[in-house]
């Protein structure tokens, strides 16, 4: 009865993907992310700017808006830009190199565009001490918005 060792088994033939990672379903999933993430940290990045805009000029951030929209928004894009920036900035220490451009150059993009709103914000809070003798905190106070 038994057919020899070796015979009437299947084969099972085991490819590598060239990019390193687990195939085609990997990849893309890394893609839409490196896209969203991108997408954010542009996005954020702008908000940042305008909140900085708004902060040299009024000498508070932005106003809460409807119902602490705006407010919430700022919060969250100062939070998205930190976080990309440290993102980078870890990597870039590692590896001598800033993140991926990924699809569309987005996340490339908010990886370098990160670095200067950072810089202008330090340089932003020299400045708002210096003219207005305070730093507005995350809610509405006497000094902004209270």
């Amino acid at each position: 009865g038994r057919a020899p060792a070796g015979e009437g088994r299947r084969r099972c033939v085991v490819r590598a993907s060239s990019n390193g990672g687990g195939g085609a379903g990997e990849a893309g999933g890394r893609e839409r992310f490196e896209l969203i993430a991108g997408a954010a940290g542009v996005l954020s990045s702008a908000v940042v700017c305008w909140s900085e805009y708004t902060l040299r000029v009024t000498g508070c951030g932005l106003p809460p808006g409807p119902g602490g929209s705006l407010g919430a928004l700022e919060g969250v894009s100062y939070l998205c830009v930190g976080s990309i920036f440290l993102w980078s900035l870890v990597k870039k220490a590692r590896t001598g190199e800033g993140l991926p451009n990924g699809p569309g150059g987005l996340l490339g993009a908010a990886g370098e565009t990160s670095f200067l709103v950072v810089l202008g914000g330090f340089t932003l809070l020299g400045l708002q001490t210096q003219e207005y003798g305070y730093i507005p905190g995350f809610f509405p106070d006497a000094n902004c918005f209270g």
